[in-house]
């Protein structure tokens, strides 16, 4: 294995989660605005079941995470770029978690009590303590998870602009092989001591 890249688990679950979340965001502005009947209805389906998929893909990432060191950064890189690149990744973790687990809760809490079905077949249950709550203090708990799951999501993309930005930067600025740690294509060769 090429010690200066992630392993291929990692870079498979670190595009199919970013697929997922990068698709929530558009999916999840369009929802909220249309008006109620099928197509929302079959629209929050759709964002819960690529919801409860990054959360599943997310604990497996950090599963494999903590078995599996990343690949050192780049010697020359300042100290400080370190720690801002470790503080993201520990913010991005807490991202793909909470945000789809607010989401979750959004729907147990609420007193429509709309069933969730993973992509349309596997039924998910509510969160059991959220699923009890009675129902004159669905709403108010409801309300409060969903300004939550919103908060996260604004944070989350703007995150996603700084993880961006900055592994463009190193690409194309700073040309130190980070982006190649993630994206293989644009690895630099090792060259072979024999």
């Amino acid at each position: 294995m090429n010690s200066n890249r992630y392993t291929g688990v990692a870079i498979g679950l670190h595009w199919l989660i970013a697929i997922g979340v990068i698709a929530q965001i558009p999916m999840g502005l369009i929802m909220s605005d249309l008006p109620l009947g099928q197509s929302k209805f079959a629209l929050f389906q759709l964002h819960k079941s690529v919801g409860l998929t990054v959360l599943a893909l997310s604990i497996v990432r950090v599963v494999w995470r903590l078995g599996h060191r990343p690949p050192p950064l780049p010697e020359a890189m300042p100290e400080w770029q370190k720690r801002v690149s470790g503080l993201t990744h520990l913010a991005f973790y807490a991202f793909i978690l909470i945000t789809p687990l607010l989401g979750w809760a959004i729907v147990s809490a609420s007193p429509i009590r709309i069933p969730t079905l993973l992509w349309g077949t596997l039924p998910i249950p509510h969160l059991p303590i959220l699923a009890d709550l009675p129902m004159d203090q669905r709403k108010g708990v409801s309300g409060a998870f969903s300004e939550a799951h919103e908060l996260m999501s604004w944070l989350g993309t703007a995150l996603i602009a700084l993880h961006v930005g900055a592994a463009l930067k190193h690409q194309f600025f700073d040309r130190d092989g980070v982006l190649g740690r993630m994206v293989p294509i644009l690895a630099k060769p090792t060259r072979d001591p024999s």
